[in-house]
């Protein structure tokens, strides 16, 4: 992502324009349901409300019995209202959040109302009615980061948390929530600016200071490079966690694909018997193993066939091939490394990893003889594997090929599994997240987003030019030049330089209510 344009060299003026400059609309109030909503499910939905007139429609809506006082952050009982009829509309709290002491810094009412669809839907109908405006994606959030309740880290870890599907992805969105990702990115922003200082001020007044220790300077700035590349280093391991793996299961029919699912899931997902072709349409299981959000796709298997039903989930099949992150190629060691299975490996897409798999381990090889390694489900010592460019392992058949018939010499089996009894699984599930770039996320404390990465990474490159100035013994302009541009890319991260529109792209990525 590239940075935002740089502003003319003059001092240290970085900041661009106040977003809120541009943003009319904050003088609306806003108003959105704020829960999932879904016929039966729930018990409590809330309707939220932000800006200068949330009050008053809280009021015109709002009946509580008896004396209650409405003052800031206090919960009143009662009874949502029609006021054109007077009719009941659903029993309901009311929480008050008075500005500048709420999420979005304005004045905010909550109306929690009972769950399912009917009653909240309409008392959001009546809030608008009432004269709140529909708030858009993540319009919250936003209002809160222009109000300055949020810095820009802070909000995508918002999103990142309500959007997080595993243990692991909730604690690196709560890391980043408690403002570990802005006092990092913000405390090495800080060192460029120092630096940048001393150099705009040799520029103007050079004559007037102290001479400038050029190497001590360009030493900081390697430093902080060297830890805006150990961030980015640590940004595909949170996506990972954040996003999750698309793993598609292909193979022949009855080499085990469906058995294997059930294996991974622990659960019955698929149809499994001994008849090929059981599996005619795509089966998703949703699962997370250490830590990484898995979506597992068991797919129809590849053959040759007159069924049209079966064709069109073979079709499929080849769709979910090009889809995938990974494709695990599963294939039957009691049969062999077949020609047909060499011809699937030469349908997996250029750039989609490739796991082959071994699958009926309990049954013993043929072809190959049985051995330790077979039995064990353990791999064969490095020196034994095949090497790249013969027949198996380092060739790609074209796809138009014909499939040489019964087992080839070596099978190139990454990982040999039982998925009947489980042999072997645990090594699969280790090699697998290995093979998609997980390396364990332990010593992970705060890992970049896709946007925040990018920027890192424009920022390390910047700073790499302004070394190059350096070592090339360049007047101290020539090292401002890149050095700003890094500033921009850091304060890019944080929200401290942002534009609307850079504003309006992340906001429009959260959900609605938030």
């Amino acid at each position: 992502m590239a940075c935002s344009s740089l502003p003319a060299p003059v001092g240290l003026a970085l900041s661009l324009p106040d977003p809120r400059a541009d943003v009319a609309d904050l003088a609306d109030t806003i108003a959105a349901i704020a829960t999932a909503v879904a016929p039966g499910q729930g018990s409590v939905a809330i309707v939220r409300l932000s800006g200068p007139a949330a009050l008053a429609i809280g009021r015109r809506l709002f009946r509580a019995p008896g004396s209650q006082v409405w003052d800031s952050h206090r919960i009143l009982y009662g009874h949502v209202v029609d006021p054109a009829s007077g009719e009941r509309i659903d029993e309901a709290l009311l929480l008050l959040m008075q500005a500048p002491r709420s999420f979005t810094g304005e004045d905010v009412v909550e109306l929690h109302c009972h769950g399912g669809l009917i009653c909240v839907q309409r008392v959001h109908e009546l809030v608008l009615a009432s004269g709140a405006r529909r708030a858009q994606a993540g319009e919250f959030s936003q209002r809160a980061f222009l109000n300055g309740r949020l810095d820009l880290t802070r909000a995508e870890a918002v999103s990142d948390l309500v959007t997080a599907r595993s243990r692991r992805a909730a604690q690196l969105a709560i890391a980043g929530l408690d403002g570990g990702l802005q006092r990092r990115i913000s405390g090495l922003r800080e060192r460029l600016l120092d630096q940048l200082a001393e150099l705009e001020a040799r520029v103007d007044f050079e004559e007037d200071l102290p001479l400038l220790d050029g190497a001590a300077v360009a030493a900081e700035l390697a430093a902080v490079r060297s830890e805006l590349e150990e961030l980015v280093a640590g940004a595909g391991q949170g996506q990972l966690l954040r996003e999750g793996l698309r793993v598609a299961i292909v193979g022949r029919p009855n080499v085990g694909k469906s058995s294997l699912l059930n294996r991974l899931s622990r659960s019955e997902r698929a149809i499994v018997t001994d008849l090929p072709g059981t599996t005619r349409d795509l089966v998703e299981s949703e699962l997370v193993l250490q830590g990484v959000p898995l979506t597992l796709l068991d797919t129809a298997g590849i053959r040759a066939t007159d069924d049209r039903i079966e064709q069109l989930g073979i079709e499929r099949s080849r769709s979910a091939l090009a889809s995938a992150d990974l494709v695990l190629l599963l294939f039957d060691l009691s049969a062999g490394w077949t020609g047909e299975d060499q011809a699937l490996r030469a349908l997996v897409p250029e750039g989609v990893a490739c796991l082959v798999v071994g699958n009926k381990l309990d049954q013993g090889p043929q072809g190959l003889g049985p051995s330790p390694e077979h039995r064990s489900g353990q791999p064969e010592p490095a020196a034994g594997r095949p090497q790249a460019g013969d027949p198996v392992s380092g060739e790609r058949m074209a796809p138009g090929d014909p499939a040489p018939e019964g087992p080839v010499q070596a099978d190139p089996a990454e990982v040999r599994i039982s998925a009947a009894t489980g042999a072997g699984i645990d090594q699969l599930v280790g090699t697998l997240l290995a093979r998609c770039g997980s390396s364990g996320d332990q010593g992970i404390a705060v890992a970049l987003n896709r946007r925040q990465a990018d920027l890192a990474a424009s920022a390390a490159s910047s700073l790499e030019r302004s070394l190059e100035a350096a070592e090339q013994q360049l007047p101290w302009d020539f090292w401002t030049i890149d050095l700003r541009a890094a500033a921009l890319c850091l304060g890019e991260i944080t929200g401290e330089e942002v534009s609307e529109a850079v504003l309006d792209r992340i906001f429009s990525r959260f959900c609605i209510g938030k």
